[in-house]
């Protein structure tokens, strides 16, 4: 490496590392007041450190792609403002070789991020959610958080608008462990304790409707103990899509598109596909499959097979995209950064905020519209990338 370009090279990676160590810190500040929070509610240390070390490192997909975009943009437009990058000019230097390291740089980074985006992340979203399942009523309330729909349990849906402790306040649950009637029960507030595998919810001034499949009217009560038999032992948790590593979603993409080619196709094999899909969404119940009527006909199975195939595409190809920021924010922040012609770092940080807002927009609108195959969303998702590469192309061109 020639001294000039050890110089640039240097001055770039000094500057990653000083961005880098500033925005993870500014990224993870939300998950440290969540982590504090965990200690000051009693979740076990050991529970509290699984937690930190897979969610901790998720802020690298963010991080270090946003710290490359700084760092490039800041460091050439120093070297303009300071006219080092006329003298190079004048000393006959190919600016592109100058560049190629922070670029090489970039390439690594790259490929780091799609390691992290495909094994680090997946497995966080695993442990998180399963972490739910392994711990007691009290730690698991402390992971739990208020004002969300928590489905962790079987047959059993939860929600509550507040906690404080082991009791929880504005509480709905949503009862499906009796397969002839769905149950609604409210509660002020609620009580939580575990025995053995159950969970007992002590309700007050509490509502339930209806109250069994003989007795379809509402009830009211004071006081209720409502006991979720065997949540704890039996709770099990079903991956999703963002839970899968690289190759094992790679296995689900190839299986669920030869899932839905086949019952595009028709025949008897489609029809036996949608047979065994019929009697998985009754239970065998042939009463309660006349009662479906159309509702699950082979073109609704073959539409619900393409929408699951396109989000394991679109979350596929977000993970890539996402790694692929780092090689588009180098490529493009050098040229951007040469242009300014600017000494104040306000416009560099103008400029990275820009280019980085304008590429997680487009990424985040195909994330939204995953389950519209018919727009082939997991191509449309590859836009920021394409655009980075033809802009940063015709800025290199005029102003290396």
């Amino acid at each position: 490496m020639k001294t000039l370009e050890r110089y640039v090279f240097g001055s770039f990676l000094s500057s990653f590392l000083l961005a880098f160590l500033v925005l993870s810190f500014v990224l993870t500040i939300g998950l440290l007041v969540q982590i504090i929070g965990y200690i000051m509610d009693g979740v076990p240390m050991p529970l509290v450190g699984e937690f930190c070390m897979v969610s901790l490192p998720e802020t690298l997909q963010w991080s270090i792609p946003l710290a490359l975009l700084v760092s490039a943009v800041l460091v050439f437009s120093r070297l303009s403002a300071d006219s080092e990058i006329s003298a190079m000019r004048a000393c006959g230097i190919n600016l592109l070789s100058v560049i190629r390291w922070p670029i090489a740089f970039g390439v690594l980074c790259t490929v780091l991020g799609v390691w992290v985006n495909n094994e680090i992340v997946p497995r966080g979203h695993e442990v998180r959610r399963t972490l739910k399942s392994k711990v007691s009523v009290r730690t698991g309330l402390s992971v739990l958080e208020p004002g969300r729909v928590i489905d962790d349990f079987p047959n059993v849906k939860l929600y509550f608008g507040r906690k404080e402790g082991n009791w929880v306040y504005d509480l709905v649950v949503l009862d499906y462990s009796n397969p002839k009637v769905d149950r609604v029960i409210t509660a002020d507030k609620a009580l939580i304790t575990q025995t053995g595998a159950d969970i007992d919810l002590e309700l007050y001034h509490m509502t339930v409707d209806p109250v069994d499949e003989k007795r379809q009217t509402m009830a009211r009560a004071n006081r209720f103990v409502y006991s979720m038999k065997n949540v704890i032992r039996n709770s099990e948790y079903t991956k999703r899509p963002k839970d899968y590593r690289f190759f094992e979603m790679l296995g689900m993409i190839r299986r669920q598109g030869s899932l839905a080619a086949t019952l595009s196709a028709g025949g008897e094999k489609a029809a036996a596909i949608n047979e065994r899909m019929m009697a998985a969404a009754t239970g065998g119940d042939a009463k309660k499959a006349a009662a479906l009527g159309g509702r699950l006909k082979a073109e609704v199975i073959r539409e619900f097979a393409w929408r699951e195939l396109s989000v394991l595409k679109v979350e596929f190809m977000k993970r890539l995209v996402f790694a692929m920021a780092s090689i588009c924010f180098v490529l493009i922040g050098i040229p951007l950064g040469i242009r300014s012609q600017r000494r104040e770092s306000t416009i560099g940080m103008a400029i990275s905020l820009a280019v980085s807002l304008g590429y997680y927009v487009v990424v985040i609108l195909m994330l939204s519209a995953e389950e519209a195959y018919r727009i082939h969303p997991e191509f449309i998702i590859w836009l920021p990338v394409a655009v980075c590469f033809v802009l940063a192309a015709k800025l290199t061109r005029r102003h290396l």
